[in-house]
């Protein structure tokens, strides 16, 4: 049953979506607190979309037992979630917007509702698998790409790899990658590595003066192999 059918609201959307990311971050059981936490809302506010949402029949709600998709239901949330991430995509590889910015517009352009356009985005971005931060962007059917990525403190030194997303989205940690100069595709060599803190030094994009990072900056940094341009 597609959305027009439905009817979904912006609201049941983001809730739908929320849902789903809380998912594919691994949580067991979600809770309403989860997701009140995701979309900047009460507990109560909460419960009461997921009561239209069960009436829909897109989610499975019974109090106090958490909450799961249904079949519609994930199928809506994988929708959204792809054209979200196909505008981030865009936003950064043809407009040039930096991967710091782009979250807030593809807010909007996720509830356009045309499906032959976004399918026509992402034929023309070449069906990317990943946005700028490194989540996987599922296809038209639905089937979402399993990544290959590792995070910075798994790779040995002098092993050149390329950034290709983040784990942590905060625009402080944007802020504190921009400082070091560390950006989406940039090129990271670990030169050493510190064995009290496991701090590091590395060269960025073959710059050779070293920056060094801490290990929890490290773990929030995704890499693949290095690829020359």
């Amino acid at each position: 049953m597609s959305r027009e059918q439905l009817q979904l609201s912006y609201s049941e959307e983001n809730y739908l979506k929320a849902i789903y990311k809380l998912i594919e971050s691994g949580k067991e059981k979600i809770t309403t607190n989860s997701i009140s936490e995701m979309v900047l809302t009460s507990p109560a506010s909460v419960t009461d979309m997921l009561k239209r949402l069960a009436e829909k029949k897109l989610v499975n709600y019974t109090r106090y037992h958490g909450v799961s998709l249904t079949s519609g239901g994930r199928k809506s949330a994988i929708a959204i979630v792809r054209k979200h991430r196909l505008w981030e995509y865009f936003l950064v590889e043809k407009l040039n917007y930096s991967w710091d910015e782009v979250h807030d517009i593809a807010e909007e352009l996720e509830h356009i509702r045309s499906e032959s356009l976004v399918n026509r985005l992402s034929q023309f971005l070449g069906h990317p698998q990943a946005d700028p931060h490194g989540d996987p962007i599922p296809d038209e059917n639905g089937n979402v790409p399993v990544l290959t990525l590792q995070n910075l403190t798994e790779v040995g030194a002098n092993t050149p790899v390329q950034v290709a997303g983040v784990r942590d989205h905060s625009g402080e940690f944007f802020r504190h990658l921009g400082q070091i100069g560390i950006k989406n595709g940039s090129s990271i060599e670990i030169k050493e590595v510190n064995s009290f803190d496991r701090s590091m030094s590395v060269k960025i994009d073959g710059v050779k003066k070293q920056r060094f990072i801490s290990y929890d900056t490290a773990m929030n940094i995704m890499v693949s192999p290095f690829r020359k341009a």
